[in-house]
């Protein structure tokens, strides 16, 4: 599906929801001054063309018992595309990692983890990284202080 346009009621209402994916139809459309009827069509056009992938809730990870966070950094032995296909599955299954990034030019992978102490961040790294005879290296960097954290993307006109 090719790639809607979007107006200024589009962007308005895309930036809303990503501060508070949670508001209703009726609150969106008085926050973006266009009619309920209006503001559904748009919301299920922009979610049809996969431009809303999902609405969600963030919770504080310190709060949910998910107190470090953990940033890796992980180099196969071999770059053959289905070595790396089956180990990015492998990941993709793991519910501590939180992001995983196939990058170039140093690692083959660049993850976000969210574990609740070092206890927990050695069985992650023993039961995916570590235990696994494809990984060559392993760097993890254990995040003292988030400074920033945001989810939205700027919609520039």
């Amino acid at each position: 599906m090719p790639m809607p346009e979007l107006d200024d009621l589009d962007r308005r209402i895309l930036d809303l929801l990503q501060q508070d994916g949670a508001l209703s139809n009726q609150d969106l459309a008085a926050r973006v001054h266009a009619s309920p009827p209006t503001c559904l069509r748009r919301v299920r056009r922009l979610t049809k063309a996969g431009i809303i992938q999902r609405r969600v809730a963030i919770l504080d990870p310190a709060l949910m018992g998910a107190a470090l966070t953990v940033l890796i950094e992980v180099t196969l032995d071999a770059q053959a595309a289905a070595q790396a296909d089956d180990f990015e599955a492998r990941l993709l299954a793991e519910p501590a990692i939180q992001q995983c990034y196939r990058v170039s030019s140093g690692p083959d992978f660049v993850l976000v983890a969210l574990v609740a102490d070092m206890a927990a961040y050695q069985a992650l790294a023993l039961r995916r990284l570590t235990g696994d005879p494809r990984v060559r290296n392993v760097r993890s960097f254990f995040a003292t202080r988030r400074s920033k954290f945001d989810t939205r993307i700027p919609l520039s006109p």
